[in-house]
């Protein structure tokens, strides 16, 4: 090897240190943003997927933990135990006895097949879980349906648009005069 190849070496080892020094800092600077694009990519995608047609309304997080506004009993044919629960919006209001309902209630029915206890022969015990339901009070969204979005989910999946479609007609027609709430808190 001639002095000029080893020099012409010397000096290009340099700058290859450079270019790899330049790539590492690209990528560590690049991957933690495009990973953060990404996850935000699938949550809203994610999101979209698991919200009610037509209202766009999801599953609240949390809302196993919320405060029992009222049980029900649901007859044949359905035969199911409910229990509607409320954000803190909804207790307070409920407790105020404050019609209509502040924007931001939320509301979730949540309903198990009614099954004979195996301990106790009189008692009726939940069964398997059929369906969460949810309204959301949101004036300005939801003007054309009582200031009220609705969502129906079977095994934390929204149902079909046709299915939501019924919500508001039935609660109109039964209930328009309570804000268009069935359920009434438990003494």
């Amino acid at each position: 090897m001639t002095s000029t190849e080893t020099e012409k070496k010397r000096s290009t080892f340099p700058t290859v240190i450079v270019l790899v020094a330049i790539v590492i800092v690209v990528l560590l600077t690049c991957v933690p943003y495009l990973t953060t694009i990404a996850l935000a990519e699938e949550a809203a995608e994610r999101a979209t997927t698991d919200a009610s047609p037509i209202f766009g309304v999801t599953l609240p997080p949390g809302y196993e933990q919320w405060e029992l506004i009222a049980p029900a009993e649901e007859a044949a044919p359905l035969d199911e135990l409910r229990a509607v629960v409320g954000n803190q919006t909804a207790i307070d209001a409920y407790q105020a006895g404050k019609l209509p309902f502040p924007d931001g209630t939320i509301l979730v029915k949540r309903a198990w097949k009614r099954k004979q206890s195996p301990d106790f022969a009189s008692a009726t015990v939940p069964g398997a879980a059929t369906t969460v339901q949810v309204m959301v009070k949101d004036s300005q969204r939801y003007a054309a349906t009582g200031g009220w979005g609705f969502g129906r989910f079977v095994n934390g999946k929204p149902v079909d648009e046709a299915q939501h479609r019924t919500c508001f007609a039935c609660h109109e027609a039964r209930v328009k005069n309570r804000d268009y709430v069935f359920t009434r808190l438990a003494p």
